[in-house]
C-alpha cells in the first residue's frame, strides 16, 4: 500500500485541528454550562484548559516515540499492550461513532429556537438525510470552502463580543472586567468540575492532528507543536468567548437552555445579527457535522477492512461511489437517538470515551518514558511521571463528574467492547488484529 506524501506544514496542521473544534461551539453550548456551574461559564472552560493542557503534553510525547497515525489506539498498543489499545480505540470509536449525533442535536435545538412551528426532530433527520447523502456520494468540502466556513465562525464569533462589549458598556452597574465568573465566594468546586466535564467537548479535536502524523512534514516535531498550540489557542477562544458572553447575560434564566445563545444574540444585537448568528452556528455545525460523520464511518470501514470488526459488512465499498455506504448509514441509524436524548447527555457520553481515551495516553507515556528507564533525574521525574499522572488524575476526575445517566451509557459502551474484545481474541488468548490507518484508495 502507498504511504501517504507528507506535505502539511505546522499551522496547516494547527488550522485543521482548531477547524475540528469548531470554534463556535462554545455559544452553541453555553447554556448547558451556565446552568451546571451557575453562572461560571469561564471557570468551567479554565479547568477543562488546564486538565487537557496536560494530557496534550502526553500526545505530544506519544506523537514524538512514534509518529504514526491512529492516535491514542497506536500510542497504547504499542506503549502498553495490543489488548489495552483496542480498548482505547474502542473508546475512541465511541467518540466517532456518536460525535455527529450531538452535532447535529445542537444545530436543531437552535433552529427549533429559530423556527419553533417546526418541530425539534425533524431538523434532526434533515441533517442525517443531507450529510448522509453528501457522504454517500462521496463530495468532499474544498481547502477554499473550510477556510471560508472557519472565516464566517470567527466573524460571527468576534461579531458575538463585541456586541457582547457594547451591551455592557451602556449598563454602567455592569463592569466590563470582573473575576466573578473565575472565582467568587459562592463558587462550588464540584459544579465547576461537572461544567468543565462538558466544556472539554469543545476541546475534541485537538488530538485528531494526531491522525495526520504519516502526512505531516517532520512529524517528530511539529505534531507535538501543534497539539500544545491547538489546545492553547482553543482554551484562549473558549474562556474569552465565555467570559463576554457570561458579563453580557449574568442571569441563569433561558427560554431553552439547549439554545440560550440564540436569545443572548438577541438582547444584544437585534433581530438582524441573531439571523447572522444562527446562520454562522448552521454552518458551522452542518460542516462539522459532515466532517465527523466521514471521518467516523472511515474509521468503522478501517476496522472492517482489517478484521477488527465483520469484513461483510464494514469492509466494503459501494462500487459506483467508493465510499464506505455501509459504516455511513450506520452512524446515521446511530444519529437518529438524538430523537431520545437531549444535548447535555449526548456531550457527556461522547466525552466519556474521550476521558477513557486520554487517561490511557497519559498512562501510556508513564509506561514507555518512564517505567524500565535507565535514566530518572529530577527532568525525567517531572516529565514523564508527574505531568502525565497529573493529566491522567484530571482526566478520571473529569469523568466521573459527568452526569449519572452519561456514565451508565459509557460504561455500558467499555463493557461490549471488553465483552467483543473477549470474542475477538478467543477469551483474550491471542491478540486483536491491528489497525492500519494509511489511507486508503
Amino acid at each position: 500500500m502507498a504511504r501517504l506524501q507528507r506535505t502539511l506544514s505546522l499551522g496547516a496542521v494547527v488550522l485543521f485541528g482548531i477547524a475540528y473544534m469548531t470554534p463556535i461551539i462554545v455559544l452553541g453550548t453555553f447554556g448547558i454550562l451556565a446552568q451546571s456551574t451557575t453562572g461560571m461559564v469561564p471557570a468551567a472552560y479554565l479547568a477543562a484548559l488546564v486538565a487537557m493542557f496536560f494530557t496534550a503534553m502526553s500526545y505530544g510525547r506519544m506523537a514524538t516515540a512514534f509518529p504514526v497515525a491512529g492516535s491514542a489506539y497506536s500510542y497504547v498498543r504499542k506503549a502498553i499492550s495490543p489488548k489495552l489499545g483496542f480498548i482505547a480505540g474502542w473508546a475512541v470509536l465511541l467518540d466517532y461513532l456518536f460525535l455527529p449525533m450531538a452535532i447535529w442535536l445542537i444545530g436543531a435545538a437552535y433552529l427549533h429556537s429559530a423556527f419553533p412551528s417546526v418541530p425539534q426532530w425533524l431538523w434532526v433527520l434533515v441533517f442525517i438525510g443531507i450529510t448522509s447523502a453528501i457522504n454517500i456520494v462521496g463530495l468532499k468540502l474544498a481547502n477554499g470552502v473550510n477556510a471560508l466556513l472557519m472565516l464566517v465562525q470567527f466573524l460571527v464569533l468576534i461579531a458575538f463580543v463585541a456586541l457582547c462589549i457594547h451591551y455592557v458598556g451602556g449598563d454602567a452597574s455592569t463592569p466590563l472586567w470582573s473575576v466573578k465568573p473565575f472565582f467568587n465566594g459562592d463558587m462550588q468546586m464540584p459544579l465547576i468540575m461537572s461544567g468543565a466535564a462538558i466544556a472539554c467537548y469543545s476541546f475534541l479535536g485537538f488530538d485528531a492532528v494526531s491522525t495526520l502524523t504519516e502526512e505531516t512534514r517532520d512529524p517528530r516535531r511539529t505534531i507535538p507543536r501543534a497539539i500544545m498550540l491547538i489546545t492553547l489557542i482553543g482554551g484562549l477562544i473558549f474562556v474569552s468567548v465565555s467570559y463576554f458572553v457570561q458579563i453580557a447575560h449574568p442571569s441563569l434564566q433561558f427560554d431553552s437552555v439547549d439554545s440560550a445563545a440564540y436569545e443572548i444574540a438577541r438582547n444584544i444585537g437585534g433581530d438582524l445579527f441573531v439571523s447572522i448568528f444562527l446562520i454562522g452556528l448552521i454552518v458551522g455545525q452542518f460542516a462539522s457535522g459532515l466532517s465527523a460523520q466521514a471521518s467516523g464511518s472511515r474509521l468503522l470501514f478501517a476496522m472492517g477492512r482489517d478484521g477488527v470488526l465483520p469484513k461483510s459488512f464494514f469492509g466494503t465499498l459501494h462500487e459506483r461511489f467508493g465510499t464506505p455506504v455501509n459504516s455511513i448509514l450506520l452512524c446515521a441509524v446511530v444519529a437518529l437517538l438524538a430523537l431520545k436524548l437531549d444535548v447535555t447527555t449526548s456531550t457527556s457520553f461522547i466525552n466519556f470515551g474521550a476521558f477513557l481515551a486520554f487517561s490511557l495516553v497519559n498512562l501510556s507515556v508513564i509506561f514507555h518514558y518512564w517505567i524500565g528507564a535507565e535514566k530518572k533525574g529530577l527532568r525525567e521525574w517531572v516529565l514523564f511521571l508527574l505531568f502525565p499522572f497529573i493529566g491522567l488524575a484530571a482526566d478520571v476526575w473529569l469523568m466521573v463528574s459527568l452526569d449519572h445517566l452519561a456514565i451508565y451509557l459509557g460504561l455500558s459502551w467499555l463493557a461490549i467492547g471488553v465483552v467483543y474484545l473477549a470474542v475477538l481474541t478467543g477469551g483474550f488468548q491471542r491478540q486483536p488484529p491491528e489497525m492500519d490507518f494509511q489511507e486508503t484508495t
